[in-house]
């Protein structure tokens, strides 16, 4: 009789585990899925940015006041910028995450580039706060 001589490879994880599809992290799928939502999300908001862009070109800072004044559009900006500044943190996390080696150095540039999508992002709608109450 043989003896099998092929390696054998154990799965540490649980039952409950693999119900729900979390891997090593905890977090992979709803990181997945989040960013195929503000994905999903930014098609029709950005269209809307770029119509937008197109109705004010050549008008003057009232103009654009008076356009942000109305509640749509600037709740319609702030969900883009939201989205986009999300999407934005989410990408460039499993940029370094997958590219920067050094556990130290990996931590310091994710801290890094998410307090700068932070501070944009928190300029961009008080930018957009600032026209719409003007």
């Amino acid at each position: 009789m043989q003896k099998d001589t092929t390696p054998s490879i154990h799965i540490m994880r649980s039952q409950l585990g693999r119900a729900r599809g979390l891997g090593a992290a905890k977090h992979g799928a709803a990181h997945w899925w989040a960013e195929r939502l503000t994905a999903a999300a930014l098609l029709p908001l950005s269209l809307y940015f770029v119509l937008s862009v197109l109705l004010l070109k050549g008008a003057g800072r009232a103009a654009m006041a008076a356009y942000m004044g109305e509640p749509w559009n600037a709740v319609l900006f702030l969900l883009l910028i939201f989205a986009m500044f999300y999407h934005l943190s989410m990408g460039l996390q499993a940029v370094i995450e997958d590219y920067v080696r050094k556990d130290a150095k990996r931590i310091a540039v994710l801290m890094l580039v998410k307090a700068g999508i932070w501070f944009l992002g928190l300029a961009a709608a008080v930018s957009v706060l600032k026209l719409a109450v003007s």
